[in-house]
């Protein structure tokens, strides 16, 4: 079945991951208003990104020491990294990354990102939704969304999660009121290992798949006894079509050969960088290639509040580096940039001045996103802060905004309706609108 184990790692707030997100939640009907208002999207510009894969980078990446470095601010605000210069005049990102300072002709570096929040867990539903957090309505990710309205295209999974930082204490990431069936096929396996395999797509043997057929059948029987002593029919037929598709693409040689990450020639999977970001990159780009229609990349370790430059230095951004930059460079090889859109980005900001244990802590009202491909126009710079990083002076660009970009270039009508589980409208995206030096 899928494998929905989900959680968080531990972060500043010192909860602890929850370990399984249980099948059952709010059932989905997703139902849309008339083709009138699916018309009325903000652009009527032609779209596009057939998928997307979005670098969820959880805890919250400093804007000062990647994309958006202050080189002429005091010390205790600029930090320990120096500058560097890009292929965009005047442009400069900071040292650790010159693999992306090559690149960004392809990117839209979007210096206005405004977060317009600094806590963890609702950062992850509200920058994957584009909706505030709501305790009485969860809303779908752009994942879970992509996964509705496009479906299983020749029996591919629509929508993949690699890695497991996602908090999921205020619903990030998952399908919310969209229901069971639109969660992602969550990995959380490290495809740098040599030892790596996707548990539920490896059926190594006979005694296997007799196994999992039974199981199967024994859910058959379970549903149809809850169905009989519960009425809780919407539930039931969600869990029904949850499973059923599940056990089709267990089975199918197209999903194996997909997630098969060891037929990447050595010097494919050096590029990329060993490390787990690296891998889940390249793995990344075989999902999209073999037919996935979302993937997420959740990437943990970026809350720094001590040893922030260390941390960056060591770890974070030369894998970042590395992965990215060969992604980018791998899509465009293959044809397929134009019409994969990237997405890059994590909870919000960092604080401008570091503080007594070398770290920077959350910030809410500056932060840093990139876009590339999908027709998004590249070597721009959307936005900027002021002189010590501290806020928005131009373009500010809100998680509505992003959202709204997103959806309009995946070809998603922003005025598309759902119906929850009692019957109540939703609108996809009531707030926010395409950022226009992007997408025209």
């Amino acid at each position: 079945m899928f494998n929905l184990r989900t959680g968080r790692d531990a972060d500043c707030s010192g909860q602890s991951r929850r370990t399984f997100l249980q099948i059952g939640g709010l059932a989905a009907f997703g139902l849309t208003l008339p083709a009138l208002l699916k018309a009325q999207a903000a652009s009527s510009a032609p779209t596009k990104a057939k998928r997307c894969i979005l670098l969820w980078m959880q805890g919250g990446p400093s804007h000062i020491d990647t994309f958006d470095p202050k080189p002429d601010a005091p010390v205790e605000v600029r930090g320990e990294f120096g500058t560097i210069p890009t292929t965009l005049p005047g442009v400069r990102f900071t040292d650790p990354l010159p693999l992306l300072a090559q690149r960004t002709d392809k990117l839209g570096i979007i210096r206005g990102h405004d977060p317009q929040n600094g806590s963890h867990g609702v950062a992850d539903h509200m920058m994957m939704t584009g909706h505030k957090f709501n305790t009485s309505l969860p809303f779908p990710c752009f994942g879970s969304v992509v996964a509705k309205e496009r479906g299983y295209v020749d029996g591919m999974l629509p929508f993949v999660q690699l890695g497991k930082a996602i908090d999921r204490r205020f619903n990030g990431g998952t399908a919310g009121f969209l229901g069971d069936e639109f969660h992602p096929f969550e990995v959380g396996e490290d495809p740098s290992s040599s030892l790596f395999k996707v548990r539920d797509l490896s059926i190594a043997s006979l005694a296997e798949r007799k196994r999992l057929d039974r199981r199967f059948d024994m859910l058959n029987d379970l549903e149809t006894y809850q169905k009989g002593i519960e009425g809780t029919a919407g539930i039931v037929k969600a869990r029904d079509t949850f499973y059923e598709k599940a056990h089709g693409i267990i089975t199918s040689p197209i999903a194996k050969k997909a997630f098969d990450i060891r037929a990447e020639p050595d010097k494919v999977r050096e590029r990329y960088g060993k490390s787990m970001f690296g891998q889940q990159c390249l793995l990344a780009r075989r999902l999209i290639e073999g037919g996935v229609q979302f993937v997420t990349i959740a990437d943990g370790g970026w809350d720094t509040h001590t040893d922030n430059f260390k941390t960056l230095k060591t770890r974070n951004l030369p894998r970042l580096d590395l992965g990215l930059s060969a992604l980018l460079d791998d899509l465009e090889l293959r044809g397929l940039l134009d019409e994969t859109l990237v997405v890059w980005f994590g909870d919000f900001g960092r604080t401008p001045k570091v503080n007594p244990t070398a770290g920077r802590d959350h910030w809410a009202s500056a932060g840093v996103t990139l876009m590339a491909g999908g027709g998004v126009k590249g070597g721009q710079v959307v936005g900027q802060t002021n002189a010590l990083a501290e806020f928005v002076t131009d373009n500010p660009v809100t998680a509505q905004d992003l959202a709204a970009t997103i959806y309009h270039t995946l070809g998603v009508p922003l005025h598309t309706w759902y119906k929850t589980q009692d019957g109540r409208p939703v609108e996809l995206v009531p707030t926010g609108m395409p950022i226009r030096q992007l997408v025209g």
